[in-house]
């Protein structure tokens, strides 16, 4: 193993940008475990990276990963309130973009 600091990045993202994701970091030679995972507030489909990549690297890969996963709009249905009938209501949001979390990794081990 490198003596060299190491760093965890945990990115979770919308499984919309997986695929693409997993490509771009397969084609920079950047160690990466893909978990599939689930929001907790619009119940989506969401992918859960862990990268694992050298400290004098970390930003190169921040930004890499940022300009891979992009932000979007969306629609979801809202009930308007004192209807007679419940009528849903589009309501735009935006989705997508990426939760970047930084740890440092004490120990990593390839087999």
């Amino acid at each position: 193993m490198d003596t060299e600091a190491q760093k965890l990045l945990i990115a979770v993202i919308q499984a919309a940008d997986s695929d693409l994701l997993s490509d771009v970091l397969q084609e920079h030679h950047i160690l990466f475990t893909r978990l599939p995972s689930v929001g907790s507030f619009l119940h989506e489909r969401n992918a859960t990276y862990l990268v694992s990549c050298k400290q004098t690297d970390e930003a190169a890969v921040r930004e890499l990963l940022i300009s891979t996963c992009g932000k979007r709009i969306t629609f979801i249905a809202t009930p308007i309130e004192n209807a007679p009938l419940p009528m849903p209501y589009p309501t735009e949001i935006i989705v997508g973009g990426i939760n970047l979390f930084s740890l440092d990794l004490e120990h990593f081990e390839e087999f």
